[in-house]
């Protein structure tokens, strides 16, 4: 009897807790209620990501009704508000897609929380990963199609470093352009370690219109607010591996999976055979999936979104 009433209990919370989500924009059934409310602390993590995307959608939309009340006509404010109701919809679903692609990541990586070691120690002073050597001096050069146009792409190690978390990091500066024009210029920090793994300790990102700043979107560091270093690169990828490439929750969240160590594959800089291909994917963009290939002694040559079809190719290596 007393453990029935503690099942029958527990699916009273359970029920409260998917009325409460659906108030909340939560898409939830059974087993994601029980993640809401008793989840291991991956599950937690994205529920509270989630409730903070939801409440950033109430916001803005409170915001976007006070200036439609300010517009003079009746019909500016109809419109203006009907626009506000819709744009917060959109919203409110994307929390929705985040929160479960975030619970799927939590199935993959077992479910603890993420907070790797870093010890300084562990870190050695070059970037010599077969699949990502970055090399002081050289200057990678990417060319592909986006929605928006001709991309050009190019990806600079400087001799620059930076030191976060007492690990010495290379700095590398990535710029894009989109049919001649400045689209994001970025400032990356990775850093490798005794075994070849090449981490990520965060970027200064900073994207363009018209010449001037309009965002800093992406941008993070590693020890700040609770972000965290990932793994862009493994010193010895195996098929079936999933890790975090970066983690600063609701704004860097990617992911990659190696999905093959023999992949044969063209660019307009070589024709490579035993290529690493991986799958890179993020809690923030579910249906944004790209896959990227990795030549030894090389490094990074392509990608490819999965969608769209849209990606980049390795045009030229320039070495100073």
């Amino acid at each position: 009897m007393h453990n029935y009433n503690v099942n029958l209990f527990i699916r009273h919370i359970k029920y409260g807790v998917l009325i409460a989500g659906m108030l909340l924009g939560l898409q939830m059934t059974s087993s994601t209620a029980e993640a809401f409310l008793f989840g291991n602390p991956c599950q937690k993590t994205a529920r509270d990501i989630s409730m903070s995307c939801n409440a950033g959608a109430r916001d803005a939309y409170w915001l976007a009704i006070a200036t439609c009340d300010n517009l003079p006509t009746s019909q500016e404010r109809k419109d203006c508000t009907g626009q506000a109701r819709q744009d917060r919809s959109s919203e409110i679903t994307a929390c929705k897609e985040q929160y479960n692609s975030r619970l799927d990541i939590c199935k993959s990586l077992g479910g603890g929380a993420y907070n790797p070691v870093i010890n300084p120690a562990d870190f050695v002073t070059k970037i010599d990963n077969p699949y990502l050597g970055l090399i002081p001096g050289t200057t990678f050069i990417y060319e592909g199609t986006t929605e928006e146009g001709n991309e050009h792409n190019e990806v600079a190690v400087t001799n620059d470093t930076k030191k976060i978390l007492g690990v010495t990091c290379v700095v590398v500066k990535d710029t894009v352009t989109v049919d001649g024009e400045l689209l994001e210029d970025t400032l990356d920090w990775y850093a490798q370690d005794k075994e070849g793994n090449v981490w990520y300790f965060g970027e200064n990102a900073k994207q363009y219109a018209g010449g001037l700043i309009v965002g800093i979107e992406g941008s993070w560091e590693a020890g700040v607010n609770g972000a965290q270093p990932g793994i862009v690169m493994e010193a010895n990828p195996k098929v079936g591996d999933i890790y975090r490439q970066e983690f600063a929750p609701g704004e860097a969240e990617d992911m990659a999976e190696v999905l093959s160590l023999t992949e044969s594959t063209s660019v307009p800089f070589g024709s490579y055979t035993n290529c690493l291909k991986t799958k890179e994917f993020s809690g923030l963009e579910p249906d944004a999936i790209e896959n990227k290939f990795y030549a030894k002694g090389v490094g990074f040559i392509k990608s490819i979104e999965v969608d769209t079809n849209f990606g980049s190719e390795l045009v030229g290596i320039i070495k100073k």
